[in-house]
């Protein structure tokens, strides 16, 4: 529990005539609205301060913190020692008038003339989170309780924000949102990293890795589309970057290339950030993020290629040789002289998945492009231009060693009415991680499913 401003002791609010209205049920977010009104809050007890006959219950109802003054005088015997006893995480209402008051977390104070218990937490079996130091495991284990910490609450809030400003920004620019299935018959890129599921016991299905394949095809009966939802990686990875379930948006543009991928994404992440800084200053002070490595993030970004980007990561002592993919140490060592996102485009075919388009000037290149975040956040973007011929297509399918038998609904895009495209994913914790400047991508979402944890 947090010792928050307390304001003064001496106040003493004056009790409502019986025959008053039933006070106004409000959130704590809306309190600055009704300065001088009766209201009443229900939420649940964050920290506990008495002073005599005074007590400073700080009340939490999910949109903020209100520190509530409780006057033994002004209050019936019953309600006042109720008020006392509490413990943390008790449920109860409080009714009172909101007046401003600087020394106060979020500038406001109740002046208590009612409250009501909803149920009080036992001392015998008290709430298990506690200022004390707890392990990661252990919190982990209590996820559920841990999201009510100031902390996780913040990152959870920010989370929001990034996701309502994609879709804000997609909506508002022509997007269309179509949802794609999380059952999918084959994968994208192979199925060493599916997890497989038996479909009623007569089939074998996998939970999706990317809507895109489907995308492609909502792509050319709209135009401009995007999913957004759950995907599923099963890679054995432990590493603070990677989760095996998470969300992810997928734009998809018809009659598109990879210079209007890089466009799109690098307006789409300019527009987020500045979402992020100016609804999310006071979440972003809990979670200590620097704002001003925020404020840096504006177009135009870097950019490289591929060619440049090994050359550049050569130089600095990466042993990664021409051909290979990057790895975290790579990504790190690319962003760490630029004070925003890097884009880096044409890299080697032979590390792409087989639906990218090759560069006609040198096949052995893939139209594909990442957009790496700095501050050692990795990878925020992946995408780039399309196969959209039917030849080269089943080529790249042969070359995979993918069934074609799988895959005749996506060839029916390149026999009727094929069109160049282009698109790209953006994943949702890792963004939210480098905006809340957190260190493992488990707390940018409320139930992180890793390597060793499905639970709770």
């Amino acid at each position: 529990m947090s010792s928050d401003s307390l304001a003064s002791e001496t106040t003493a609010p004056t009790l409502p005539a019986g025959n008053e209205a039933p006070a106004k049920i409000i959130p704590i977010s809306d309190a600055h609205r009704h300065v001088g009104e009766r209201v009443e809050f229900q939420g649940w007890l964050y920290n506990l301060r008495k002073s005599g006959k005074i007590v400073f219950p700080i009340i939490r109802d999910g949109s903020g913190m209100m520190q509530c003054v409780a006057v033994k005088s002004n209050l019936p015997e019953d309600v006042f020692e109720m008020l006392k006893g509490l413990t943390q995480e008790s449920s109860f209402t409080v009714t009172g008038t909101i007046r401003a008051e600087s020394r106060a977390h979020g500038g406001y104070e109740l002046d208590v003339t009612d409250a009501k218990l909803i149920q009080r937490v036992s001392e015998e079996s008290p709430y298990p989170i506690t200022p004390k130091e707890h392990g990661v495991d252990f919190l982990m284990d209590h996820r559920h309780l841990w999201l009510r910490s100031r902390r996780q609450h913040a990152a959870i809030r920010v989370r929001h924000q990034v996701i309502k400003s994609i879709r804000d920004y997609l909506d508002s620019n022509g997007f269309t949102l179509v949802d794609t299935p999380i059952f999918t018959p084959a994968a994208c890129e192979g199925t060493t990293t599916l997890f497989e599921v038996d479909y009623f016991g007569d089939e074998k299905v996998y939970l999706t890795q990317s809507g895109q394949l489907y995308n492609e095809a909502n792509a050319m009966a709209f135009g401009k589309v995007y999913c957004f939802g759950p995907t599923f990686r099963a890679e054995k990875s432990k590493t603070r970057r990677h989760l095996t379930e998470f969300w992810m948006v997928e734009p998809e543009m018809a009659y598109a290339d990879l210079e209007e991928v890089k466009r799109v994404a690098e307006a789409l992440v300019v527009y987020i950030v500045g979402r992020v800084l100016e609804q999310h200053e006071e979440d972003l002070k809990v979670l200590e993020r620097d704002p001003s490595k925020l404020e840096n993030i504006k177009a135009p970004f870097p950019r490289m290629s591929y060619d440049d980007a090994v050359k550049i990561l050569q130089s600095k002592g990466s042993e990664i040789r021409w051909g290979g993919d990057f790895g975290n140490a790579d990504e790190t060592l690319l962003t760490q002289d630029f004070d925003r996102p890097v884009i880096v485009d044409r890299y080697p075919t032979q590390i792409k998945g087989f639906y990218f388009q090759p560069d006609e000037q040198r096949p052995e290149l893939a139209l594909g492009v990442d957009v790496i975040a700095p501050e050692a956040y990795g990878e925020i973007i992946g995408g780039g231009q399309r196969i959209h011929d039917l030849a080269l297509l089943d080529k790249r399918l042969q070359e995979h060693h993918l069934p074609r038998e799988a895959f005749e609904w996506y060839r029916d895009l390149r026999r009727f009415g094929t069109v160049p495209h282009a698109g790209f994913g953006m994943g949702v914790e890792r963004f939210v991680a480098w905006m809340c400047g957190l260190e493992h991508v488990r707390e940018t979402i409320p139930y992180p499913r890793m390597l060793y944890r499905t639970r709770p």
